[in-house]
């Protein structure tokens, strides 16, 4: 409903944390592992149930990223670039190298089944609410 509106009216997109804070970049830990001043010590995405289902299709991610020749991180902004012109994905880094990785994913070729296969692995996005019931406005 939201990219249709803005693809008509030519106004870009940046999507927050599409590295999925440490899930696709290999640094994810179960909830209790964070202090408690990290989001991630609550959010839905780390409690048992969703942290073991997020890794698994983490893992799988990994699987087809490395048959093309790419990381998952690499992956997971090709995806994004792969939405569209106006979707402009700008990772948070630390590092000179994962600049240098992430700069690597515009060269990621995903096909049509490639695109479906991450479909199929994360049909919805990732398993547990990104944020808390509350924290979110609807759209109607």
């Amino acid at each position: 409903m939201l990219f249709p509106v803005l693809t008509e009216l030519g106004i870009g997109f940046v999507p927050y944390s599409p590295l999925g804070r440490g899930f696709l970049t290999g640094t994810a830990k179960p909830a209790d592992q964070y202090d408690e001043t990290d989001m991630r010590s609550w959010d839905a995405r780390w409690q048992p149930g969703n942290f073991e289902k997020n890794l698994e299709a983490t893992r799988l991610l990994n699987e087809l990223a490395a048959s093309k020749g790419a990381s998952v991180a690499q992956l997971a902004l090709a995806w994004l670039l792969a939405q569209g012109e106006h979707i402009v994905p700008i990772p948070g880094t630390r590092s000179v190298a994962r600049v240098e990785e992430n700069i690597g994913a515009t060269d990621v070729d995903l096909t049509a089944a490639d695109l479906a296969r991450i479909a199929e692995i994360l049909p919805t996005g990732g398993f547990g609410s990104r944020y808390p019931e509350g924290m979110t406005v609807g759209w109607e």
